[in-house]
């Protein structure tokens, strides 16, 4: 928590003159009982009316001031605390964008989401109350304290008695409930994990009939939150009542000993009502202390996860940047590569050697599993190969600055991922300066242009969050178009025409090739179809590579490329390139 305190150093005045104006105003606040015991012990004792009149009036003044305080103090806070959640927000959001899949795999879509939104906002409301609260609340506690030893010592023993009691139950509490409460924010967690696959999924849900289970998980995890915000609160439920039953005991304290000191001449009855105003402003401020140390446990537990994120360090960061390429033969080379997901014991990938003429089709094929698309994301550096070396150009990715290697490689993924907005739009994510024709030029090179004219607008057709409003095929050639525009050297297609019917798949291949005969392109696909024309296959198993050549060569030489062609094609269309 007290790493993320240098987001306020640009709100340093504000930080300051909050708190400043708080005790302002609690200054003046401690002054009321003084001005109370004036007016029982001169104005009413004696009758005299202009005397009442005119504390009436310092009373208000003492009221307007501290009006004016609060609410000056008020706004520096909240100036201070809404800056201070807006940057934490945005470097936390940076932070996160820096993360490579892994780490994001490993944290947990659904956990980042809510350190990024609900643990911002509970460390924002924190600050808020902290710079409020801080000072003014143990100021005038200790204020009353010290005032209530000007009137009376022996009475003012009570005082020294209940403060200490009342400050060892509030921290003992804060203590104790911290552990429960960052349990709270887990479970928050996988509530919002429920709801969000739920929602995403929705079709899946009910095309498989399971919206009562569903509801059945979502109910048990909103029950497992229950539980622990109620255990939670079980804890912290004891700290009005307690400190009620403390600040009471000692009103009434006061009320006796200060009225045997009356009868003895030793008080009089004005100083006994500021003793009892004294003890009560002491009982507001522990409260509203106690609700800011509440807010302080659910801040802490918040901060420490927030904090957790930014400890993540990412494990894909830039090279030092490649002066000079080798504009060889080969675009990529993979030279004995392995590759390792995070958190699991087996190789995904294993010792791969692989050599890719600059300008070619490359098709790659295996069962499910077998690695497919863990080794062209390592093209991009969406992961690092956990053993041997990738080259692009001569150089090894690791070298690259990942906006430099990212520029040279277009990839379009497994998944169609579009966003709210114009086709153009969408398409202008790969090239952010394209023109008019160059998008609609991507459009026809991805079989788009068809159905994007028929839509209203064209190229200004309006797509919902996620492209919703199209079918899936038309999505897939958005992102493929997206992938186009930018002209890459090389061109990765995951998996990405699994929508496109057999004219259009092909149809795409084809227009790709003519449009750029020097571009590199890799087509992952469970096809044969797809790839049986590609100028290279590679065939995985198990992550090892099972085999390499044209269409006709594997047939001959590859055992688990011929299974995949027997189990989609006829022996005619085996034979056939």
């Amino acid at each position: 928590m007290r790493s993320l305190l240098k987001y306020l150093k640009n709100y340093l005045k504000e930080s300051i003159l909050a708190p400043l104006f708080k005790m302002l105003e609690a200054s003046f606040e401690l002054l009321v009982p003084l001005v109370m015991t004036a007016i029982i012990d001169i104005g009413i004792a004696n009758s005299d009316k202009s005397y009442i009149f005119k504390m009436v009036v310092v009373l208000f003044s003492l009221a307007a001031v501290g009006f004016i305080s609060a609410v000056t103090a008020q706004y520096f806070a909240a100036k201070a605390a809404i800056g201070f959640g807006r940057e934490l927000r945005s470097d936390l959001f940076r932070h996160i964008n820096t993360l490579s899949y892994s780490e994001i795999d490993s944290i947990g879509t659904s956990t980042l989401i809510t350190r990024l939104t609900a643990d911002v906002n509970q460390v924002q409301t924190a600050v808020n109350l902290f710079l409020r609260l801080f000072l003014r609340s143990p100021f005038v506690v200790i204020g009353a304290m010290i005032m209530a030893f000007t009137i009376d010592v022996r009475t003012a023993l009570i005082f020294a008695v209940t403060i200490p009691l009342l400050t060892a139950v509030v921290f003992g509490i804060m203590f104790g409930s911290v552990p429960i409460f960052k349990k709270v924010q887990s479970k928050l967690d996988a509530v919002l994990k429920s709801t969000r696959e739920n929602l995403s999924g929705a079709r899946v849900v009910r095309a498989f009939a399971r919206e009562e289970q569903e509801k059945r998980d979502f109910d048990e995890r909103t029950d497992e939150l229950k539980k622990a915000q109620l255990k939670g609160g079980r804890i912290t439920s004891f700290l009005n009542p307690v400190t009620y039953v403390i600040i009471n005991t000692a009103i009434v304290l006061i009320i006796y000993v200060g009225g045997k000191r009356v009868d003895s001449g030793a008080l009089s009855q004005g100083q006994v009502v500021a003793l009892i105003n004294y003890m009560s402003q002491i009982l507001v401020e522990l409260i509203k202390l106690a609700n800011l140390t509440l807010n302080l446990t659910r801040s802490v537990a918040s901060g420490s996860r927030i904090s957790a994120v930014f400890a993540v360090e990412p494990s894909v960061t830039d090279g030092a940047g490649v002066c000079e390429t080798d504009e060889g033969e080969y675009a990529v080379e993979f030279k004995n590569v392995s590759a390792i997901y995070k958190g699991s014991n087996e190789k995904s990938l294993n010792g791969l050697n692989i050599k890719i003429p600059r300008g070619a089709t490359v098709g790659i094929i295996g069962s499910t599993g077998s690695g497919k698309t863990t080794l062209v994301n390592l093209i991009p550096r969406f992961y690092d190969a956990s053993e041997g070396e990738i080259l692009v150009n001569g150089a090894d990715v690791r070298d690259y600055k990942l906006d430099e290697l990212r520029s040279i490689v277009g990839v379009v993924p497994q998944y169609a991922e579009l966003v709210s907005g114009t086709v153009a739009e969408n398409v202008r994510w790969g090239k952010a300066d394209a023109t008019d024709e160059e998008v609609e030029e991507a459009l026809r090179i991805a079989q788009a242009d068809g159905f994007v004219r028929e839509k209203d607008g064209g190229i200004n057709y309006l797509l919902t969050r996620g492209g919703k409003n199209l079918s899936g095929g038309q999505r897939q050639r958005l992102t493929i178009a997206r992938a186009l525009v930018r002209r890459p050297e090389i061109l990765i297609l995951d998996d990405s025409a699994s929508a496109l019917d057999y004219a259009t798949d092909a149809a795409l291949r084809k227009a790709v090739k003519a449009s750029s005969a020097d571009m590199t392109v890799f087509i992952v696909s469970q096809r044969a179809s797809t790839i049986r024309n590609a100028d290279i296959i590679i065939v995985l198993d198990d992550g090892e590579v099972a085999g390499t050549g044209r269409h006709d060569e594997l047939i001959k030489s590859c055992e688990v490329y011929r299974e995949i062609c027997l189990s989609q094609l006829s022996a005619r269309e085996v034979a056939s390139v």
